[in-house]
């Protein structure tokens, strides 16, 4: 045998047993690959059908938001309870509807009418009557009910921010994955020539089989986990058309470039708006306020209600008719069983609503302190990768490329710097995801605008 028969025989072997392992390892990723019928190398299996296409079109994360505020159905449920509330205060500040009364008595039989021209008794009367509250409980009750929908109004608005929040989430999660997809595609190029290098320095009898089953396993592993990439867009996908009140099968939602977005305010420049600006904590505020009115209504409800009537009975012409005017007040005897209990609840309400409301005040200083602490620390830690990890990172894999090729350096510690490569790119994108979820969390607590 020759030295060109001996160098295409280990080649062939070679290729057999890297094509044996991309088959085993195909055929435990799942059914659907153990059905092909020839086992395609690993580049292919990145734009095979379990990969599909990215979209074409970019959607502005501007556009998903006016969408979900328009079709959200949280947020439009919230906006028609807001409204619904916005109708009770006329309702109970009004006085109660007038009662119109007709009378009609008979003397001597009970036929309608009977003794009406012969007895100044018999008579047909037309009365009115209305209750009258004590003054200023009616002013009370509407005022309670304004304090009611503002609450509800600012339990509106907290929706918006939460649903708008967790869009933002969502998108910057698929951005991210959408992007790091572009990292993994473009390292299975890498990958590609270093396999091919280490082939090529195995026929040369400088390299070793094992160089190159490792490449190809390593490559095997990143389809894999494009796969794992796509599973995770289809999910968060999935999360967008929710909020947006879209069919499962509607278009695919493609995302724009993950950027850094700055965040120019200071710690306790956030914290200041809190109780200004946080939809929870209005809506707490405004429970304080209603509480305080509803034990100043529970007092008045110890003073007596009225109630004035009027009745006219007419008899024959003969008879003169009759004009009666009543006046009543309703006594409230059971102070203690009644009137003192409510009061004394309405207090306790008070008190609660105030604990209440101190406590989601603090629970909104603790989350935008830890929100802001997180998009504070990710842009140092952006700025490392930015400007030191991920160049110097990406020089040692050149370096060792080169060196490899002229067999100055060994494929393990190729393959080391190529990971380190591979992992700074995708914690990048992943922290820079993470940065702009801080900021979105601010935004939905303080109601600062950043995106």
């Amino acid at each position: 045998m020759n030295t060109g028969e001996m160098m295409k025989a280990p080649s062939s072997k070679l290729r057999a047993r890297g094509a044996a392992l991309i088959l085993a390892l195909a055929l435990l990723a799942g059914p659907a690959s153990a059905q092909q019928p020839k086992t395609p190398p690993a580049g292919d299996l990145m734009q095979s059908e379990l990969m599909p296409p990215r979209p074409e079109s970019v959607t502005p994360l501007a556009k998903l938001i006016a969408e979900a505020e328009r079709a959200n159905p949280q947020i439009l449920a919230a906006r028609h309870g807001w409204k619904a509330a916005t109708q009770v205060p006329t309702q109970v500040a009004t006085p109660p509807d007038p009662q119109v009364v007709v009378q009609q008595l008979n003397v001597g039989s009970p036929r309608p009418f009977a003794g009406f021209t012969n007895s100044d008794f018999a008579y047909l009367g037309f009365g009115i009557s209305q209750d009258l509250p004590y003054p200023g409980k009616l002013r009370l009750r509407g005022e309670i009910a304004q304090r009611d929908a503002a609450s509800m109004r600012e339990r509106y608005d907290a929706v918006g921010r939460a649903v708008i929040a967790q869009l933002k989430t969502a998108y910057f999660h698929l951005a991210y994955l959408q992007q790091t997809l572009t990292v993994l595609e473009r390292d299975d190029k890498l990958l590609e020539q270093m396999e091919k290098i280490a082939e090529s320095r195995y026929r040369t009898g400088q390299g070793s089989e094992q160089d190159v089953l490792k490449a190809q396993l390593e490559r095997t592993r990143l389809v894999r986990e494009v796969a794992m990439h796509h599973q995770e867009m289809w999910t968060a996908e999935a999360e967008i058309k929710q909020l947006l009140n879209r069919a499962p099968d509607s278009p695919d939602i493609g995302t724009e470039a993950l950027t850094e977005t700055s965040l120019p305010y200071t710690s306790d420049e956030l914290l200041a708006r809190v109780r200004a600006a946080n939809p929870q904590v209005g809506a707490e505020f405004e429970t304080v306020q209603r509480e305080g009115l509803q034990v100043e209504l529970a007092r008045k409800d110890g003073y007596p209600d009225f109630n004035v009537a009027y009745m006219w009975q007419h008899t024959a012409e003969q008879f003169r008719d009759y004009h009666m005017l009543t006046f009543g007040v309703r006594i409230p005897i059971y102070r203690s069983r009644k009137q003192q209990p409510e009061v004394a609840q309405a207090a306790e309400e008070l008190n609660r609503s105030r604990h209440e409301y101190e406590a989601a005040v603090q629970q909104a200083y603790f989350d935008v302190r830890d929100q802001f602490l997180a998009a504070q620390t990710s842009t140092q830690v952006l700025k490392i990768y930015r400007e030191g990890l991920i160049p110097q990172a990406t020089a040692t894999f050149q370096a060792g490329l080169v060196a490899y090729q002229s067999n100055r350096q060994n494929f393990e510690a190729l393959l080391a710097s190529f990971l380190d490569v591979l992992n700074f790119d995708e914690e990048y994108w992943r922290t820079l995801a993470d940065h702009e979820t801080a900021l979105a969390r601010l935004e939905q607590l303080t109601g600062v605008e950043l995106h």
